[in-house]
């Protein structure tokens, strides 16, 4: 049986359902960013209630609708992009989501907006801004590294986005060290 979690963003998350499947005596075979595939081929209606309250009770929820799973996938092949997958930078993000999710990308990007209010591209900027303040508050790299980590035409480009989603360039804001980061299942809302 296949589950979808809303919010299940970082490999914390994984561990944290895991530790609950196994404490409600459920056996997890693949655990993935916003989807547990069970052993179990089914749940009795107690049991998915108890999931449901556990799963809550830990900043998650369970996802029953298609149109909400997609979301869901979509949000967390940005995340997986932006923050796990160095090698992967310079994919065009329409063609690695489609091709995960073997959807159209127009009919993707429709629904995206449709549900979340705001376009993939957005939220694809928000997680690469998220991602470069998280870099730039541990002194990892500096403005040029990051642009080209996180597959950026220019540190002007860079820079320019970073402004004008945080009202500061890059350095300033390092300068600051500002610790105004956002959790990566809050941004967009």
């Amino acid at each position: 049986m296949k589950l979808y979690i809303k919010n299940m963003v970082c490999n914390r998350c994984r561990m944290a359902v895991k530790a609950l499947l196994e404490k409600l005596n459920l056996t997890p075979v693949q655990i993935d960013l916003g989807e547990v595939e069970l052993a179990e081929e089914q749940l009795d209606d107690e049991t998915i209630e108890l999931l449901r309250k556990e799963i809550e009770s830990l900043g998650f929820s369970l996802i029953d609708d298609r149109r909400s799973r997609i979301i869901e996938k979509i949000k967390t092949l940005i995340i997986e992009l932006v923050h796990y997958r160095a090698e992967d930078k310079r994919l065009k993000h329409s063609g690695y989501i489609a091709s995960h999710l073997h959807y159209d990308y127009a009919y993707l990007s429709r629904l995206f907006s449709e549900v979340e209010g705001i376009t993939i591209e957005q939220y694809l900027i928000l997680q690469k801004i998220e991602r470069v303040k998280e870099l730039l508050v541990y002194e990892e790299m500096n403005v040029s590294e990051l642009a080209e980590e996180l597959g950026y035409s220019s540190v002007a480009h860079l820079s320019a986005q970073f402004k004008k989603v945080t009202g500061m360039t890059p350095t300033t804001f390092r300068t600051l060290h500002r610790g105004n980061r956002t959790a990566l299942d809050e941004i967009g809302k």
